[in-house]
């Protein structure tokens, strides 16, 4: 079962993982509905590095990104549920529309994106490539969203 870990702590926490010599992947998002799309993302995320740490947006965050009407699930229920998942070790929250300063302050082995995204399009690219982070780009699973579930939800009212 995963831990939630305080962001101040982090980059500590990995580096001492990576002083005995373990590997850390870390990917981010919302994961405000959790669904099949997400599982499967995140155990293929997994198979890259020892440990997965999922940088979570906080309520805040998912609200700058997102519109007022979300999240639906609150940070802590969705950091709890990402905990209780086999293939997630961490989860940390954050604030800011984007994980740019906390990847830059974690350094990991290995980052995972979605395939809709490139090295030409990823915001996090130059950062991945000064701390010499592997990028893997993870293909979704056809119509499986939580927008599609939410409007579909809507729509069966």
């Amino acid at each position: 079962m995963g831990q939630v870990l305080r962001r101040e702590n982090v980059a500590q926490f990995v580096e001492n993982l990576h002083k005995s010599g373990k590997t850390v992947v870390v990917t981010n998002g919302c994961f405000d509905i959790l669904h099949v799309g997400h599982i499967r993302y995140l155990q293929k995320t997994k198979s890259f590095a020892d440990y997965l740490i999922v940088l979570l947006n906080s309520d805040k965050s998912v609200r700058a990104i997102k519109g007022d009407s979300r999240p639906i699930n609150n940070e802590n229920d969705r950091a709890e549920i990402l905990c209780a998942l086999s293939c997630v070790d961490y989860v940390v929250l954050f604030d800011e529309d984007s994980p740019r300063n906390l990847l830059d302050e974690i350094k990991p082995d290995v980052y995972t994106k979605g395939a809709d995204y490139t090295m030409e399009t990823l915001p996090e690219a130059d950062i991945m490539r000064k701390n010499g982070t592997r990028v893997e780009f993870i293909e979704f699973v056809a119509g499986k969203s939580t927008t599609n579930i939410i409007n579909k939800v809507n729509s069966d009212k």
